[in-house]
């Protein structure tokens, strides 16, 4: 049976305390308890109010990890009520005359037709031209941007936009929030957004995510070679050039990368 002593026998205090009994001194430090040597001579509150002597910290892995936490955060909020969308890929170089730039704005225009939002990059070229054509059919035309050694801002087509500094962070929201994919000709990293989402698909790391590529004669000669020679040297199966649908067709593209979504 408890006595009066028992029910009022102090427990573990405010974080730094120390509670003064019998013997040694007992220090908290929230639930770690610590007597005699082990009291440290500073308190955590007190750490966190002190100026700071450098700044080396801001620039050392612990801090990036919470950065690169930020972003994935900020990224999940920005994008989880986006609905059904369908990302696309193409160069930021495609000038406004091209014919790819016009194939892309129809492309972000018949998607918004059917409900469906446009995700691309946020820059200019095939970005710009998918987001606009989103946005004129009153759409909803995501951009998600990324931080470069000479600024670039989010084109003006974009009605909901996030830049990021990582493009590890970056093309998880693009994988994330796409049931499809529509690549456009492009460089380094149009093929890096290309075959990172196919690498995820062969590996079985996401579900099978219909890819369009738009522009057979741009196309041809990789996927030639993949087949021919990549595929002829046991690199890859014999399934996985058929990961992707190659047409000049827009409407056929936007209804393979939308075939998940309306299955």
């Amino acid at each position: 049976m408890s006595s009066d002593s028992d029910l009022h026998a102090p427990g573990p205090p405010e974080d730094g305390s120390v509670n003064e009994g019998v013997g040694e001194r007992t220090y908290y430090r929230g639930p770690v308890m610590m007597r005699g040597r082990m009291i440290p001579t500073d308190n955590t509150y007190a750490n966190l109010l002190a100026p700071e002597k450098s700044t080396d910290w801001l620039h050392m892995d612990p801090w990036r990890v919470l950065r690169i936490q930020a972003e994935f955060v900020d990224g999940f909020g920005a994008l989880a009520e986006v609905g059904p969308a369908v990302v696309i890929f193409g160069s930021a170089r495609t000038q406004s005359d091209d014919p790819m730039y016009a194939a892309a704005r129809e492309a972000g225009a018949l998607l918004a037709e059917r409900g469906i939002a446009t995700i691309t990059g946020g820059g200019p070229g095939i970005m710009e031209a998918a987001n606009r054509g989103a946005a004129e059919r009153g759409g909803v035309s995501v951009g998600l941007g990324i931080e470069l050694p000479r600024e670039q801002e989010l084109n003006r087509w974009v009605n909901l936009g996030m830049s990021f500094r990582y493009f590890f962070v970056r093309k998880t929201m693009f994988v994330k929030y796409s049931a499809g994919a529509i690549a456009f000709p492009g460089g380094f990293g149009t093929l890096d957004e290309l075959f990172e989402l196919l690498t995820l698909v062969q590996t079985h790391k996401v579900t099978r995510i219909p890819v369009a590529l738009v522009g057979t004669a741009y196309w041809h000669g990789l996927f030639t070679w993949l087949d021919e020679v990549v595929r002829g040297e046991g690199m890859i199966s014999d399934l996985d050039p058929k990961l992707v649908s190659i047409t000049d067709d827009v409407s056929e593209a936007v209804a393979v990368a939308t075939s998940a979504i309306e299955a």
